[in-house]
């Protein structure tokens, strides 16, 4: 493989960065504000020297020359202000008046920067749909028209990979002209069902400490209470005859669940594991989750019960994120070869002077 460098930017738990590893890149540069994430991100991937905390007061030129940024930067409302206002207020317009006050800024000003080869960002598909269209197409425009990069952009569902309705939109971009195709990117024809994610409790799984027992059996501590149980049925009764559709998500081991949020780790209720005549349903165990969203079993969970609910509803599909990173590999190969050739072109016109 190619060899090309990259940056990992509200790289929470390191999702994103796994899927870029994976066709053989090398991470020169990591920010994450969060604590905790930085905790799980450190035990997968070790003590960087290369670490940072808030990226927000971060100078864009202490950031290290890399080929491919990636970002998974969450959505802030953008300024409606107008170029003209702030001309006359003397301030400054394109990119840094329409987007300062929002993460996306930090991406735009390291790109302007560092002007690296490709990038990929990632959102939550209503960014498409925030603000009447507004977000999304300031964040193209500044993309685009403000920082001269060719732009592609699709909402992908990740249970194609996962057995998880889970929708994200993906940004690509690339500093030269590519021949860049959605349609090159491989979805699975397979169905994913939960019991591919589930602990089978049957003594065929070894223990997921701390998560189930000695004989494989989820810990009772995720079965819930009489109490909760009682009250996710009446709110959900109570919404039903009001006409909405607000409530619990049950689900067996022949389903596709919901969407895993980050308030998970409140009451569980967007995916309940029924257990049929047994009693009451369950909350998935964090390793279940991290299964959900495509980790597999050597990933590191080093962190409490509620943190990790908290991470695995904010982290990426890593399989899409793969899926992504694939055909994109090609462009990042041809980018690179590019700046060689034209390095070596200007070498040896200086060798000639």
């Amino acid at each position: 493989m190619t060899k090309f460098t990259f940056i990992d930017l509200f790289a929470g738990i390191g999702g994103i960065r796994l899927g870029f590893e994976s066709i053989g890149g090398t991470c020169v540069f990591t920010s994450e504000w969060n604590d905790w994430a930085k905790k799980t991100y450190q035990a997968n991937f070790g003590e960087e020297t290369h670490f940072v905390g808030d990226i927000v007061p971060y100078p864009a030129e202490d950031v290290p020359n890399h080929d491919v940024l990636l970002a998974g930067f969450p959505c802030q409302p953008f300024s409606i202000a107008g170029v003209s206002k702030k001309n006359a207020l003397g301030r400054p317009h394109g990119f840094e008046c329409t987007t300062q006050g929002t993460l996306f800024f930090d991406v735009a000003r390291i790109i302007s920067a560092k002007r690296p080869k490709a990038f990929l960002l990632e959102n939550v598909k209503n960014l498409v749909s925030h603000n009447g269209g507004h977000t999304f197409r300031i964040i193209k425009e500044t993309l685009e028209n403000e920082l001269g990069y060719q732009v592609f952009s699709k909402v992908i569902n990740g249970r194609h990979w996962v057995p998880q309705n889970r929708e994200r939109i993906i940004i690509v971009g690339f500093r030269e002209p590519v021949d860049f195709c959605w349609d090159n990117m491989t979805i699975p024809n397979e169905q994913r069902l939960m019991k591919d994610i589930l602990h089978p409790e049957n003594g065929t799984e070894q223990p997921q400490e701390p998560y189930t027992t000695s004989k494989g059996k989820v810990q009772l501590k995720y079965t819930l209470s009489d109490k909760l149980w009682k009250y996710l049925q009446d709110y959900a009764a109570k919404h039903k005859a009001q006409g909405n559709g607000f409530g619990y998500g049950l689900v067996d081991g022949e389903s596709t669940s919901r969407t895993l949020s980050a308030r998970y780790y409140k009451d569980g209720s967007e995916i309940l594991i029924s257990r049929g005549k047994k009693g009451n349903p369950r909350r998935l165990t964090p390793r279940e989750c991290a299964r959900l969203m495509g980790y597999d079993d050597t990933y590191i969970i080093p962190v409490s019960d509620t943190q990790a609910y908290k991470q695995f509803g904010n982290s990426v599909v890593v399989p899409v994120i793969k899926a992504v990173a694939r055909i994109m590999k090609p462009h990042i190969e041809d980018l690179i070869e590019r700046e060689r050739n034209e390095t070596h072109i200007d070498m040896k016109r200086e060798a000639n002077i």
